[in-house]
């Protein structure tokens, strides 16, 4: 999602977690974060970030949410906008983001965590699912670089057929899951179409590499439909 801002980048905090290194850092008015010298995310451009949530709302109004990874915030948001959610449960793994969120990226975001709407879990995704003791309209999954190109090793669970039919069991009938990725991935396309009963693909172009890819599987509504 990098653009062509060529200013050199300066660490503007720097942290390290269970997890390893984790870096934000400020190149001209954007910032970027940076886990284990892997480029996560920057503020340059969030038009899929916003387009995921979109895709996972369409139609919806007074949703209950699941976001997993809040990322720089753009998701949230853009969830956060009108009277599409009655309430969102964000899941951030690293302390770092969600304290990022509230200083050096404040200005990106109308909407964030202190919005009456959230409720913020500082933790493991993965570890949280069965946890959470409710249902969802909608859950969109932002966590890595996408199925294929995995920040933390240990989210492969999250995208396997396991883990796909945990996601779906805390939706309600007719829910969706919107899973953002850096470029397609076609072995999780076969795995989502497997466990839902419709698979829509959005892109969106970059200035960069291949187009961001969003998923997103629909499933039956209670009568069937």
């Amino acid at each position: 999602m990098a653009s062509g801002d060529h200013t050199r980048p300066v660490v503007v905090d720097r942290r390290d977690t269970p997890r390893g290194e984790l870096v934000l850092r400020r190149a001209g008015e954007h910032h970027e974060v940076i886990a284990n010298g892997t480029f996560m995310m920057d503020t340059r451009d969030g038009r899929s970030e916003r387009a995921l949530v979109r895709e996972a709302l369409a139609g919806l109004a007074d949703a209950r949410l699941l976001l997993g990874g809040l990322g720089v915030g753009f998701s949230l948001d853009e969830a956060l906008r009108g009277d599409r959610v009655s309430d969102v449960v964000v899941i951030e793994l690293e302390p770092a983001v969600v304290e990022w969120a509230g200083t050096h990226l404040r200005r990106l975001n109308r909407h964030g965590v202190d919005d009456h709407r959230v409720r913020l879990v500082v933790g493991d995704l993965r570890r949280q699912l069965g946890r959470l003791g409710c249902e969802f309209d909608a859950i969109c999954l932002d966590l890595d670089n996408g199925p294929g190109w995995l920040v933390h090793e240990s989210n492969a669970e999250l995208y396997s057929d396991g883990g796909l039919g945990s996601l779906a069991e805390l939706l309600r009938p007719g829910g969706r899951l919107a899973v953002w990725a850096s470029a397609p991935d076609l072995e999780f396309e076969r795995r989502l179409r497997e466990r839902f009963a419709v698979v829509r693909t959005v892109t969106v172009d970059v200035a960069r590499g291949p187009a961001d890819v969003i998923y997103v599987g629909y499933l039956p509504e209670a009568d069937g439909g």
